[in-house]
């Protein structure tokens, strides 16, 4: 398996400086992700051996909540995952929105007003909740969300870690431009996208696990990218992918990840 370069990592606890062992379980983020130098500060790195474990909008494959929702995002958090990605949209009236999809109760989510009121979660909602709690993977589905982006993280900063990611270009450039500090992600499923990747301002790639490969994996760490995967939802595959490298993994289902590296 290729080598994962591990970052010097400090962590405070109980008032103590305490080294972790450079090995892979160890790796964890923080809001300053990745400098050049690959040091991070880190106050609460995940406590298991593995890798980081995040839930795909949440608990997606439970039954008993709706994903991309506070309720399923606290769900994952329950089931033992270190945080959840999440999904960005801008609504017609300007308000960044956490959906999946453009059409959402039979209406254009883009064209909707201050009127129609579609009982969405809200950025600065998710972040208020969860800046002390978890990592964030904070998706952006479309251009326009930069500086509500910025002004959310500044008022309400995640302590444990995040990476806004998203599958456009054009938003992760701009956001760059805007604020060169922010931790950046490309979502890739497939081979022509990934092609993008050395170009691009990010530290994290985080392509569909059907496009990984070993010799793809080497590569990017010997960029000294941080790898997620997607959406990874049986233990053979989550199993082989964490040998093969990857630093962390989302997955639908969050009990299954769970029990697979706890």
């Amino acid at each position: 398996m290729a080598q994962r370069r591990i970052p010097t990592v400090e962590r405070t606890h109980r008032r103590r400086q305490i080294p972790i062992a450079e090995t892979p379980g160890a790796l964890f983020f923080h809001r300053s992700l990745l400098s050049k130098n690959w040091t991070l500060k880190v106050e609460s790195p995940p406590m298991h051996g593995g890798p980081l474990l995040l839930g795909h909008r949440g608990a997606r494959a439970s039954r008993s909540v709706a994903e991309n929702t506070l309720a399923s995002f606290q769900l994952a958090l329950e089931h033992g995952c270190d945080g959840f990605e999440f999904d960005v949209r801008l609504s017609g009236s300007g308000r960044a929105v956490i959906s999946h999809d453009d059409q959402v109760q039979g209406l254009t989510l883009s064209r909707t007003t201050r009127d129609q009121q579609l009982n969405l979660p809200i950025l600065r909602q998710v972040l208020k909740h969860y800046a002390d709690q978890a990592f964030l993977d904070i998706e952006l589905k479309v251009p326009g969300l930069e500086s509500e982006l910025v002004l959310s993280l500044s008022r309400y900063p995640p302590e444990r870690g995040y990476v806004v990611s998203s599958f456009l270009p054009d938003v992760l450039v701009a956001l760059h431009e805007r604020k060169a500090s922010i931790p950046l992600g490309i979502i890739c499923d497939t081979r022509k996208q990934l092609k993008l990747w050395p170009d691009l301002p990010v530290s994290m790639v985080i392509p569909h696990h059907s496009i990984l490969t070993k010799q793809l994996i080497k590569d990017l760490l010997r960029a000294g990218k941080t790898i997620l995967t997607w959406t990874v939802n049986d233990k053979r595959s989550m199993l082989r992918l964490w040998d093969w490298g990857v630093h962390g993994i989302i997955s639908d289902d969050t009990e299954l990840l769970v029990r697979t590296f706890r």
